[in-house]
């Protein structure tokens, strides 16, 4: 009897739990279907405000802007955060304690002390050499330094998961380094590599802070635009943009676990 209260009110704490997690998720994206301009009540079904969208040079030049910054910006901070998680796994045996502080300081760091400092660092350098005028470029680099360390956590995590044998052993069988690359070491840890990009997309769009700071005039990605737009009010085009950016990182979230379950056993 004791067992079966348990579990029913462990039940009913789940999905109290998933309620209030995904609740306001739906009501931003059945408003976003709206047929009025209407933020207290739902008039009716209608995709006006999504054709809209797709009529919307600045949405779409924004949404363009967040893809690009998204996608680079994660295969920048997966190369790097790989190697960066190989160099961490490698030498883990010595006394490396300041390395790992500096590896978590920019996850910990607070998203508005990280954007102003960039902004400070890009606004000095472009004033000293002309470079680094803040745009998608400087966007893109903001993104990958805050990017990184989740790269190179996750990487190593992966690595140390092996068994060090295994790397003796490819030695052994005479493999070349590029071999062992290619072969043995990319293959083992494409899982974690799957969901370090995943994970760095999802960082990229969901970011505001660090974008804000680093933007330029022509770069606004759709959070930063979203920003602006809802000082006029919550409308259901913002509502839209909100779904769509929800759809994307659940697809981005898909994909991940898809790959990682079709990994070989």
């Amino acid at each position: 009897m004791r067992k079966r209260t348990l579990h029913r009110g462990l039940t009913a704490f789940w999905w109290l739990t998933l309620a209030f997690l995904y609740l306001p998720l739906a009501v931003v994206v059945l408003f976003s279907f709206n047929a009025t301009n209407s933020a207290a009540s739902f008039t009716g079904f209608s995709w006006r405000w999504y054709e809209r969208l797709m009529g919307n040079e600045e949405i779409l030049s924004a949404f363009a802007n967040s893809m690009v910054l998204a996608i680079v910006s994660s295969v920048v901070a997966l190369v790097i955060g790989c190697v960066f998680g190989y160099g961490m796994y490698r030498h883990r045996h010595r006394k490396l304690g300041w390395l790992i502080v500096l590896i978590y300081l920019p996850i910990v760091l607070p998203d508005i002390v990280f954007g102003i400092s960039e902004m400070a660092f890009f606004v000095q350098i472009h004033e000293w050499t002309g470079l680094l005028q803040p745009g998608l470029g400087t966007m893109i680099i903001a993104h990958v330094t805050f990017q990184v360390p989740f790269v190179a956590l996750i990487i190593y995590s992966r690595f140390v998961g092996l068994d060090p044998t295994l790397f003796e052993a490819a030695k052994d069988l005479y493999a070349t380094p590029i071999k062992r690359v290619l072969h043995f070491m990319l293959p083992t840890i494409k899982p974690a590599l799957i969901s370090a990009f995943f994970l760095s997309f999802t960082l990229s769009i969901d970011d505001f802070v660090i974008s804000f700071f680093t933007a330029g005039p022509e770069s606004a990605t759709l959070p930063i635009y979203i920003w602006g737009a809802i000082k006029r009010g919550v409308s259901p085009e913002i509502n839209a943009i909100a779904t769509l950016m929800i759809a994307a990182v659940a697809v981005a979230a898909v994909l991940s676990l898809v790959f990682n379950r079709r990994r070989p056993t």
